[in-house]
């Protein structure tokens, strides 16, 4: 086992103007918690952190529509996607919100570091207001052409065909993506952060990342550094973070720009983490130091947002810039170890649209389905490194031949035999070259995942352990306990006291992927106390969007630190006891897929 290390993980902020479907989690989800729940078995000292993203003009549009406050749509939606990510099972230390007075502390303590630096400025630009309503419009309800690759259904801030970042007033052809109207555009003044004075620092630092962080990440971040420029980061509205600068914080109709505020989510969690456990302090072991390591996790289309802003905002602060500088009043903060991100997830073909029903929400997945078989098709056939495809066909296949078929075939044949004939894992006899390689083997693998893992490849991963699996399953075929029964009881034993072990092993091989099934079968070999510790929801308190007073929220939370969890093999204890074990996953009829098309089809009109 390694020396201890302090591990950030740190997680893309879902917004609330929605529930969140599997394409969202697929990207941010539960690649982090696979990852979390690995290193903590390793024995290291994980903090796993996020929030609902609840600022920008896109919630208070969407507010408007259906008649409601901005922060009644963030309450509702915050509530859903808690719910739904520890159905999941993700095991979050904190899960929060950006619109905490905890959270407002620290963005404006950021910002104030870096305008103190010089890196931030005021300018007036070019803003999009409405015709009809006289309301701002944000950036990324502006569509048009891209003034440099000629796309046609460029965003206001970003194009998605050549990642450039835009200006909508250099859009051709602008229009509103709430009515379709041509924007105007009036001058109003903003503060721009400046990127290019970053430039520099930024390449030197990516480079020293190259072997390091997945390529497609690398070549795309490296990439966006040729055209750099300052980038607004306060708007005109009032939802949102005030600007903490006489003559600008009592404004009411000026705020931070809700993606400034929602990348120092991850440092203001970390703070409110540190308080909720007592240690008001203990957030800098993560964020501060050369034993300190941070790993975000998050979709393509938020690559430029870890890999370059966020990273500018931190060398910002820290003073390290063009312009120098010194740290502000937290401290010097360490950049990013790695920027994880995963691809885009198509379903049936087809582009996740909520707007267009073509979409499944997390929640209505969940119950219809259990969560393990959803989080092992996202990482068997998820989009890690290339855009993928989910289909109920291949999600069916899956679930049916590989978790019923495989592992859980393995689990009830195993200790079905062992239950039946002795009430209790048996003692083994002496060993056969066949048994000590097929445990060799088992023992093997936990290296062999564990460097898939380091590296952020978790298909890789999963596939080693499955591999496990199936050879496990050909050791008891081959030695045909069964068989043994009246000719060898003796041996007998020995078979299936090495079957469980190796079932022992893949149950902790596969519980970063699978914890509820992981649990499960811990359960099912006789063992007691917490294996792998799933969420919770708490109840947490502090002043929300700005309001006077205090109100109570739900966080993600869990008790990680009482895991019987090891990241190795170990064993068994014969004379456990053991009972007859209820089967592991569901078989899925064929006409699931149908069903599950149909509902898609009718609900997509």
């Amino acid at each position: 086992m390694s020396s201890k290390r302090h591990i950030l993980t740190a997680v893309a902020w879902p917004y609330t103007n929605g529930p969140r479907h599997i394409g969202h989690v697929s990207g941010f989800g539960v690649p982090s918690d696979v990852f979390s729940r690995f290193q903590r078995m390793r024995g290291h000292d994980v903090l796993m952190v996020s929030g609902t993203d609840e600022h920008g003009t896109p919630i208070q549009v969407l507010a408007d529509q259906e008649g409601v406050s901005a922060r009644e749509l963030a309450d509702r939606y915050n509530r859903i996607i808690v719910e739904d990510l520890v159905a999941l099972g993700l095991s979050y230390d904190l899960f929060t919100r950006t619109t905490t007075g905890n959270h407002y502390a620290v963005v404006q303590e950021l910002f104030r570091g870096l305008y103190d630096n010089g890196y931030i400025f005021a300018r007036t630009t070019k803003g999009a207001v409405s015709p009809s309503t006289g309301r701002t419009l944000p950036d990324r309800y502006i569509e048009g052409t891209c003034p440099i690759c000629g796309y046609d259904g460029a965003r206001g801030d970003q194009c998605d065909n050549c990642g450039n970042q835009l200006d909508p007033v250099d859009l051709i052809g602008p229009r509103s993506r709430i009515n379709g109207e041509a924007p105007d555009f009036v001058d109003t003044e903003h503060f721009m952060l400046d990127l290019p004075a970053f430039a520099e620092v930024l390449g030197t630092w990516m480079r020293s990342k190259s072997g390091q962080w997945r390529p497609n990440v690398l070549k795309f971040s490296l990439n966006l550094l040729d055209d750099l420029q300052p980038r607004a980061i306060s708007r005109d509205l009032d939802w949102g973070v005030p600007i903490p600068l006489e003559g600008w914080s009592d404004q009411a109709n000026k705020r931070l720009y809700v993606w400034f505020d929602a990348v120092i989510g991850y440092l203001s969690a970390a703070v409110e983490w540190a308080r909720r456990t007592g240690d008001p302090e203990a957030w800098r072991r993560y964020w501060q130091g050369g034993d300190a390591e941070s790993y975000y996790f998050m979709g393509k289309d938020n690559i430029v947002f870890h890999s370059e802003i966020w990273p500018a905002m931190l060398l910002g602060y820290n003073g390290e810039g063009d312009r120098g500088g010194d740290a502000g009043a937290l401290g010097r903060m360490n950049l990013p170890t790695e920027v994880v991100s995963s691809e885009f997830l198509t379903m049936e073909g087809r582009k996740f649209s909520s707007s267009r029903r073509v979409v499944i929400y997390v929640r209505d997945f969940l119950e219809r389905y259990s969560a393990d078989p959803l989080r092992y098709y996202i990482i068997a056939a998820g989009p890690e490194t290339q855009d993928t495809d989910f289909t109920w066909a291949e999600f069916v296949r899956r679930n049916n031949d590989e978790l019923v078929a495989a592992w859980g075939n393995l689990v009830n044949r195993s200790l079905n035999m062992a239950a039946k004939n002795f009430g209790e894992i048996p003692e083994a006899g002496e060993l056969t070259d066949e048994d000590r390689a097929v445990l060799e083997g088992s023992r093997a693998a936990f290296a062999a995942v564990a460097e898939h893992l380091e590296s952020s490849r978790f298909k890789a991963g999963l596939q080693e352990a499955m591999r496990t699996v199936a050879e496990a399953n050909k050791y008891i075929s081959d030695q045909a306990p069964w068989a043994l029964k009246k000719t060898d009881p003796e041996r007998m034993k020995t078979v299936l006291h090495v079957a469980l072990q190796l079932v022992d092993d893949a149950k902790t091989l596969l519980t970063p992927f699978l914890p509820e099934s992981s649990n499960k079968v811990h359960a099912m070999l006789g063992g007691t106390g917490q294996w792998s510790g799933m969420p919770r929801i708490d109840t947490a308190r502090d002043s929300i969007g700005g309001e006077e007073g205090t109100s109570e929220y739900p966080v993600i939370t869990g008790d990680y630190g009482d895991d019987e969890a090891v990241w190795e093999s170990r064993p068994i204890r014969p004379g456990t006891p053991l009972s007859k074990p209820e089967p592991l996953f569901a078989k899925l009829d064929q006409s699931v897929v149908d069903e599950e098309l149909a509902r898609l089809e009718a609900e997509a009109g």
